[in-house]
């Protein structure tokens, strides 16, 4: 027997260190800070715990070794949730794990109809179809699909404009299946699954180098906006004491009649929550007058997000975190409600259905109970040079639901805008691994990315998820860049869909044919290596 051998026979056999080891490796390899680049450890992550499963036949001992995988996994990927709530970061951690665990505990019921090859074979499928599934209810985190992990390795997931972040997790999934055959056949059969495997990295690469040639061919023919983002780096807890709201809005007007002064841009766009008051509510009808009067002077929009609040009769109805376009002179402004709240922190899952859920936030400072917004709205801003342009705006979160972000560009928006605060995270990396995952958002429809943070990250990004121009996190500045309009839709942009649904079809038939296999006792032996 090999060394190779031995060491495919002792995962095969071992208990829990095949969980820690695959646990780890996917991690590692989600986004952190930017000089650590280990996202190519997901090609191989779910190896040692697939050859582990191999002998498994109790449900609870499968359970066990994939809910350790899975919790190590969100542990080191999303520990820093924990900065700004610690219960609710470890109910995340907890829960999350447990959604992970469902596509290898569904690996588990075919394998036991159908074998271990079959359900090798079926588990992309499922996979994929669950992290759709997952995302469509309102529990769902979405953070760690496992396409998300390789956000920043820009030469190689080009292709999601047809396939999305889905088709980027299918990718991965089918590389981590193909290492698990290549181990666990003869040598003679090697050839079968490293050929396919060197055409799987081989392929985006291709993909990827023929879309920047195009490219290069066509630079300085497109449409531009000229965008100032403002970065105030307020601290997001204090935000919320009401005797700072002057103080606040004083630094917003310095900052913003400094940029206008000297770059006269077409919009200017203020972070999340950047007035943290119902600025419309009659209570600050002098904000209010101030903001338009402010606006008059600059002689150009502002995007920012604010509180709204919803009336019935004379009573507010609802708080709402929401953003609008506020253009000068009278004009009503255009208002966008955040649709797909944080479970816990910002709303919590089915209290509309069971009230009594409310004592179970896990609020942050300011911002619990918001009510959740019913329309993908478009923003239409005005320009002298293009005249109508229609801008996508989303606020925080929602830049990790793929489906959500293509709504918008769906409606005809040119640009992408997200407004965030991530200064619940300290200097941890959850603000660089929220930023990575925007940029996918930005390939799926190719369209470029305005984002304005609080205390960073500021960013523009282009149409491959490339950066244009940055703010250092945790600085008070302004950046002024001119952000390229798109018009064209991407096939992910047109049926954004259409590889999970066929996925879930897939895994249904899968499920169907293993159980007639069972039933007929054809169950596939498997070879030993």
């Amino acid at each position: 027997m090999t060394s190779l051998s031995r060491s495919i026979d002792q995962l095969s056999h071992s208990r829990y260190a095949a969980s820690v080891l695959s646990g780890v490796l996917l991690g590692l390899s989600f986004p952190s800070y930017p000089f650590i680049r280990l996202e190519l450890l997901a090609w191989v992550a779910l190896v040692p715990l697939l050859l582990s499963l191999r002998t498994v036949e109790k449900r609870g001992e499968l359970f066990r070794r994939v809910y350790l995988s899975m919790l190590l996994f969100c542990f080191i990927s999303l520990w820093w949730v924990s900065l700004a709530t610690l219960p609710g970061g470890v109910l995340t951690m907890l829960a999350q794990a447990f959604f992970l665990t469902v596509p290898l505990l569904a690996f588990y019921g075919v394998k036991k109809m159908a074998g271990y090859r079959f359900a090798l074979f079926s588990l992309p499928f499922l996979w994929v179809a669950w992290e759709w599934a997952y995302m469509q209810q309102d529990l769902s985190l979405g953070w760690l699909t496992l396409g998300n992990s390789q956000a920043n390795l820009n030469l190689m997931i080009q292709y999601a404009d047809v396939t999305g972040v889905w088709g980027i997790s299918f990718w991965l999934l089918w590389f981590n299946v193909l290492v698990v055959m290549a181990l666990t056949s003869a040598k003679k059969e090697l050839f079968r699954f490293v050929i396919p495997m060197a055409l799987m990295i081989l392929a985006p690469l291709l993909y990827s180098l023929a879309l920047f040639s195009h490219d290069r061919g066509n630079t300085g023919t497109e449409a531009k906006l000229t965008v100032t983002l403002v970065q105030p780096n307020i601290d997001p807890h204090g935000k919320w004491v009401p005797q700072n709201s002057r103080d606040i809005m004083d630094r917003y007007y310095w900052m913003t009649d400094k940029a206008v002064r000297e770059n006269r841009p077409d919009l200017v766009i203020w972070p999340e929550t950047a007035i943290p008051f119902p600025v419309f509510d009659t209570n600050y009808a002098d904000d209010l007058h101030s903001l338009r009067v402010s606006l008059r002077q600059w002689h150009t929009a502002l995007l920012t997000g604010f509180v709204d609040l919803m009336f019935v009769g004379n009573q507010p109805y609802e708080t709402y975190n929401a953003s609008m376009l506020l253009e000068p002179g009278n004009k009503a402004p255009q208002i966008y409600r955040k649709m797909h709240l944080v479970p816990f922190a910002e709303r919590v899952p089915y209290i509309d259905y069971f009230p009594w859920l409310g004592y179970a936030t896990f609020s942050l400072s300011g911002i619990s109970g918001w009510g959740r917004g019913r329309d993908a709205s478009v923003m239409k801003l005005l320009t002298e040079k293009y005249g109508e342009v229609v801008v996508a705006n989303f606020i925080c979160y929602e830049s990790i639901f793929p489906g959500h972000v293509a709504e918008f560009v769906l409606k005809g928006a040119r640009l992408l805008t997200l407004v965030t605060n991530d200064g619940w995270y300290a200097t941890s990396y959850g603000p660089y691994q929220h930023l990575a995952i925007g940029r996918l958002r930005c390939i799926e429809n190719r369209r470029a990315m305005a984002r304005c943070a609080n205390t960073g990250l500021t960013v523009v990004l282009d149409k491959y998820g490339r950066t244009i121009a940055e703010i250092p996190w945790w600085e008070k500045q302004v950046l002024t860049a001119e952000v390229p309009l798109e018009s064209s839709l991407t096939y992910y942009t047109r049926y954004p869909d259409v590889l999970p649904r066929v996925a879930a079809a897939i895994s249904a038939l899968l499920f169907f044919v293993a159980f007639l296999m069972n039933r007929k006792g054809a169950t596939i032996t498997d070879r030993k290596p």
